[in-house]
């Protein structure tokens, strides 16, 4: 269903300052500061991803972990084919319903009624089937009360609310999934998950990021885990997530003794 071969990739940070003619002169008639320009130019990249290889079979639901700037949320874009890779293949087999930034595809000064038919739209969904489905998107939002308010008057978990229930309104051959089920309050966080589930059980393949390792030990029959941009293990559930638990409080545990020896001095 998904497969992913030594995928790599990188970015240019950017990090470049002003220029000018005069400027341009002097740097070609000084070796040391061409070498200084070329050297500079080369540490403005960084890979966020190493040479990530794994396959994900129809049906499975496997989760992502990871600390933060692992890559992670580079992963999803690149398999949701929100980027495209510096090297490597990615081979996905089947319709994908990312939901990786709600609320992306939004323009706050629309009204949410408008919205829907704005981001359904750019989700690839037909006008007739989004006012078909218009009313189970209300009801599943709770915002009956707000439709002709413009967003730009939402809070993030209003905004979070309407686009998962736009995103959720077909079944997915594949959902790719970061962090969707921390949006609204706590009674829309278990209507979310109870939506995953019903996907879940439907057969849909699912690769779901996650800082809670409780939501990936519930959800989750397998695991990828990234450190740096590089795979470090992929394997069980329960496995992988403990010696990851025991991991980061090992780093921790670290940072904790050189902050005391740093203090000491």
């Amino acid at each position: 269903m998904i497969n992913i071969k030594n995928v790599s990739m990188k970015f240019n940070l950017g990090i470049e300052k002003g220029f000018s003619i005069k400027q341009g002169f002097v740097n070609f008639f000084d070796p040391k500061i061409r070498k200084k320009n070329k050297k500079d130019k080369k540490n403005n990249y960084f890979w966020a991803l190493k040479d990530i290889s794994f396959h994900i079979d129809k049906g499975e639901v496997v989760g992502l972990i990871g600390s933060n700037g692992a890559g992670k949320s580079t992963l999803l874009k690149i398999v949701s084919g929100v980027m495209k890779p510096t090297r490597g293949t990615v081979e996905v087999n089947g319709v994908i319903s990312p939901m990786i930034e709600l609320g992306a595809g939004f323009d706050e000064e629309l009204t949410a009624r408008e919205n829907i038919f704005l981001n359904g739209a750019i989700m690839g969904y037909q006008r007739n089937f989004l006012e078909e489905k218009f009313q189970e998107i209300v009801d599943f939002s709770e915002l009956k009360d707000f439709l002709d308010v413009p967003i730009k008057n939402f809070s993030s978990g209003m905004i979070a609310k309407l686009a998962f229930s736009i995103a959720t309104i077909v079944n997915p051959e594949i959902l790719i999934v970061d962090e969707i089920l921390s949006v609204g309050d706590i009674k829309f966080q278990e209507k979310s998950k109870t939506k995953m589930m019903e996907m879940i059980k439907g057969g849909t393949t699912v690769l779901y990021v996650s800082h809670s390792i409780d939501s990936i030990k519930e959800l989750c029959s397998r695991v990828i885990w990234i450190e740096h941009g590089k795979l470090i293990k992929i394997g069980p559930t329960e496995e992988i997530c403990n010696e990851y638990i025991q991991a980061q409080l090992g780093t921790n545990i670290k940072d904790n003794e050189t902050k005391k020896q740093k203090n000491k001095k």
